[in-house]
């Protein structure tokens, strides 16, 4: 069956995937959003299913006042003798644990923190042993790929850490994860930095502990020289064999929004790319070591559209994000409806104003919410971080009430355009998208009216900077109380 890249759309950066039981499961970074680590199933490596998140308790991260594309980095998932492992980083504290579950559809265990530094931490079992690897700077003071033995049990360390590889010579080797295949050990990593120069490339030794020979043609895998090509950023990947046994890399990447335009707006996604071993033991990825938009593999399957969202299509405790630990007495789901709470806090602090949101998943789309705000400020935003985002909201105050179309680029605050507001206590917002533009309109008199169009590489990662992606949320600041009576999101055909 043919399938189109990416696998899962929007940000869902860093994947890593396991096996278990007959199905696939995988995680992503999840930075300052709540709940932590997306969690994922899969019965084909193409068609993923959210089944909820790893990092569902407060105790379990720390991500108060974190700063935009703090907090949780690249996390690994393995199974082993019946258990599942997540390992992380939360980069805002310097801080590497795992968590563990025995059913992957209930709660994670509270964290086991490793004395062992570095990001992108994994885990590699074998014989009763637990090897914990990172980058960073070991024991010795020597940098690269970092590795020690600990006991699972109680995160301790049985040994020092130790340099085990330091790449092929590109920047910000990171990503690291081990594999035992044909009698042999493989050590697959990413190096370049995780923008437009990324790639994957990987080592073999005959230990776990190396020593490791870098394969002759690094990098196995990027789109670094591919270009004009809106595939770009290809690497942090994982090695993984489908039902057929054949394998494959899935790995992050970024869609450009234009061929001319180097920006990308909604994160870092994933991305699927057959893998071939030779007779010599090494292996090639892709189509002339790059990423495609399509391939052909086995199975008998059909892979999904982007379904549209809405009150009934949606799960609060799956698909909603939070920036950071939400005051949950600020939110309340009814069967149709949302009902948030603003508080004195905004979409500017770092902190946790009432904001919840779904990923943007696609370029083109068509939303719609019907809302009604008593006082205050409520309504939409597409937002990136603190100082980059649009809003379109209703604004109440003692003097008048009104719907407004606000910029915030750079912190530079402006609003751009506001209408009075109709009679009615509700009113429809609408944004409609494609890849290089937003345009924010509201319903009066029954005519969409505009109230402007906005470039979609101001909440770029290129101008934000950091690593996520759009967040299309509702927010409500002041202390007031806004209700969302209908909303939906309706990804269209690109153009």
């Amino acid at each position: 069956m043919k399938y189109t890249n990416p696998v899962l759309k929007g940000f869902y950066p860093d994947p890593s995937v396991c096996f278990a039981d007959g199905k696939y499961y995988m995680v992503c970074s999840s930075f300052q959003y709540f709940p932590g680590v997306p969690l994922f199933e899969s019965e084909d490596l193409v068609n993923w299913t959210q089944i909820g998140h790893v990092l569902t308790r407060k105790n379990q991260i720390m991500l108060s006042h974190v700063e935009s594309s703090g907090g949780v980095f690249a996390p690994t998932i393995r199974y082993h003798n019946g258990r599942f492992y997540m390992v992380t980083t939360n980069n805002s504290t310097q801080t590497n644990f795992y968590v563990y579950t025995d059913d992957i559809h209930k709660e994670w265990s509270d964290p086991v923190p490793v004395a062992q530094g570095g990001i992108d931490p994994s885990l590699y079992f074998e014989d009763g042993r637990t090897f914990f690897i990172s980058n960073g700077t070991d024991d010795s003071g020597v940098y690269g790929i970092v590795q020690c033995e600990i006991d699972i049990a109680t995160g301790r360390k049985l040994t020092e850490s130790k340099c085990i590889w330091q790449g092929s010579g590109g920047r910000f080797i990171e990503s690291p994860h081990m594999y035992k295949i044909h009698g042999e050990y493989y050590l697959m990593v990413a190096e370049g930095g995780t923008e437009y120069g990324h790639m994957i490339t990987y080592a073999r030794g005959s230990s776990v502990w190396g020593p490791f020979k870098g394969y002759p043609d690094n990098p196995v895998l990027t789109n670094r020289n591919k270009a004009p090509y809106i595939i770009q950023g290809i690497g942090h990947g994982e090695l993984v064999t489908d039902p057929y046994g054949d394998w494959h890399i899935l790995s992050l990447g970024f869609r450009q929004i234009h061929l001319w335009q180097a920006y990308h707006t909604l994160g870092r996604e994933v991305f699927l790319t057959p893998v071939t071993f030779h007779e010599d033991g090494w292996f090639t990825a892709g189509k002339d070591k790059t990423t495609d938009e399509s391939y052909e593999i086995k199975g008998d399957f059909l892979q999904k559209p982007l379904k549209t969202y809405s009150f009934d299509t949606t799960n609060p405790a799956i698909d909603w994000c939070y920036l950071r630990h939400p005051y949950e007495e600020n939110y309340t789901f009814g069967e149709h409806d949302l009902t948030i709470y603003g508080t004195e806090l905004t979409l500017e602090d770092v902190d946790s104003p009432t904001f919840i949101g779904l990923r943007q998943r696609d370029f083109c789309f068509e939303m719609y919410a019907d809302l009604m705000v008593d006082h205050g400020e409520g309504g939409i935003t597409v937002y990136s971080t603190e100082n980059e985002h649009y809003d379109l909201a209703v604004l109440r105050t003692l003097n008048e009430s009104q719907i407004v179309f606000k910029r915030n680029i750079g912190g530079i605050k402006h609003i751009e355009k506001a209408i009075p507001l109709p009679p009615s206590n509700t009113v429809r917002l609408i944004i409609k998208a494609d890849s290089l533009t937003y345009s924010f309109y509201a319903v009066v008199d029954g005519k969409e009216v505009l109230l402007g169009t906005a470039l979609s590489k101001y909440v770029s990662t290129e101008v934000s900077g950091g690593f996520t992606g759009v967040i299309l949320a509702f927010y409500a600041t002041g202390n007031n109380e806004a209700c969302i009576k209908d909303f939906q999101i309706k990804y269209l055909p690109q153009i």
